[in-house]
C-alpha cells in the first residue's frame, strides 16, 4: 500500500473503500478536502454578500447544496486533469511519483474515463442553477483548461488558480442576481478579493516545493517572491481584506460586517503568517490549510446579516 499524502487526512471514509477504487478517490483527492472546501467556499460567499439586503430564501439552500457536489466533483475532475497533464513532470518529483497515474496504479485510459464522469456530475449540479448562473459558469471552462499549462509559461500560476477557483464567487452572485441577467457589482468585488486571496494561501502551499519547483523547471509565486514570500503574502491578505469590505459595502451591509473582517485579519490571517516557517514543509501545509477555516470565518461575516433578516420575521 502506497504511503499517504502529507496533506491527506489521516482517517477518511475512502480507506474503506474496495481496492480497485481507492486509486480514482486519490486522483480526485477525496482523501484531502481542502481543495473542494477552498473551491466551495467563494460560491457560498458569493450568494450569501448578494442577500445581504433581502435575506436567504428557500432555493438557497438548493443552490448551497449544488454547490457542495459540484465544487467536490469539479475539484476532483481538475485534479485528475492535472494529473493527466503533469504525469512525467510528477514522476520527477518526490512528493508527486506517488500518485495513481505516475504510478501505474490507474491507466490514462482509465483516467480520461474517470475525469468524464466527474464532469458529468458536475454537470448535473450545472443543471440546478438559473440559466445566467449556468452560462457564467460555462465560461469558466477554457480558463480552467489552461490552468495545468501556467506552471510552464509563467512565474503566476498562482493568479490564474485564482481567476479560475475564485469563479464561484461570480456563480454565486450571478445565481440570486436581481435584475437576474446582470451581474451584481459586490460579486465583482468579491471574486477579485477571492483571487488575492488565493494567491496567499497557494503561494504559501508552494513553498513546499520550491526546491523540486526549481530542478525540473516549474515556476511559481513561491519561487518568484523567494525571501520577500511573506511580504508579499500579507500583501495579497491585506489586498483580499480590502476588497471583500469593498463587496460588503457594495452590498448595503453593516459596519458589523467589515469589522468582522477586520477581527479575522487580526486573529486568524496574522497569526497564521506567522508561523508559517519557508524551512518546514510541514508548516507551510498547515498555513495553506488554514484558510479553509479563514475562509469559513468571511463567509460568516458576509451571512450574519441575511441570516439575520431572514430569521427577523420569525422572530415577530
Amino acid at each position: 500500500m502506497s504511503q499517504k499524502p502529507a496533506d491527506a487526512l489521516a482517517q477518511h471514509w475512502t480507506d474503506r473503500l474496495p481496492a480497485g477504487l481507492k486509486p480514482y478517490a486519490r486522483l480526485s483527492r477525496l482523501d484531502r478536502p481542502i481543495g473542494w472546501q477552498l473551491l466551495l467556499l467563494p460560491c457560498l460567499m458569493g450568494l450569501a454578500v448578494v442577500r445581504i439586503q433581502d435575506g436567504f430564501f428557500a432555493e438557497d439552500a438548493r443552490y448551497a447544496l449544488a454547490f457542495l457536489f459540484g465544487a467536490i466533483a469539479m475539484r476532483g475532475a481538475g485534479c485528475t486533469y492535472n494529473d493527466i497533464l503533469d504525469r512525467d513532470i510528477d514522476a520527477k518529483v518526490a512528493r508527486t511519483r506517488a500518485r495513481p497515474i505516475p504510478s501505474g496504479a490507474v491507466s490514462l485510459k482509465a483516467a480520461w474515463g474517470w475525469l468524464l464522469l466527474q464532469c458529468l456530475i458536475g454537470l448535473v449540479a450545472l443543471l440546478m442553477f438559473p440559466r445566467f448562473a449556468q452560462i457564467t459558469a460555462l465560461i469558466a471552462l477554457p480558463l480552467v483548461a489552461l490552468y495545468p499549462l501556467m506552471k510552464r509559461i509563467t512565474w503566476w500560476p498562482q493568479a490564474w488558480l485564482g481567476i479560475v477557483f475564485s469563479w464561484g464567487a461570480l456563480v454565486g452572485g450571478a445565481a440570486v442576481a436581481f435584475p437576474p441577467n446582470e451581474m451584481p457589482p459586490e460579486a465583482i468585488a468579491l471574486y477579485a478579493g477571492c483571487i488575492a486571496w488565493t494567491i496567499g494561501y497557494d503561494t504559501i502551499y508552494a513553498l513546499q516545493d520550491r526546491e523540486d519547483d526549481a530542478l525540473i523547471g516549474v515556476r511559481s509565486t513561491a519561487r518568484l517572491f523567494a525571501e520577500k514570500w511573506r511580504v508579499w503574502t500579507t500583501f495579497f491578505y491585506a489586498a483580499a481584506l480590502f476588497l471583500w469590505s469593498v463587496a460588503a459595502y457594495l452590498a448595503g451591509a453593516p459596519f458589523a460586517t467589515i469589522g468582522l473582517l477586520a477581527v479575522i485579519a487580526a486573529f486568524m490571517i496574522w497569526p497564521m503568517l506567522q508561523r508559517v516557517d519557508d524551512a518546514k514543509g510541514e508548516t507551510a501545509l498547515a498555513g495553506f490549510k488554514f484558510n479553509a477555516l479563514i475562509g469559513l470565518a468571511v463567509l460568516l461575516a458576509f451571512a450574519s446579516e441575511p441570516i439575520w433578516r431572514t430569521l427577523r420575521p420569525l422572530m415577530g
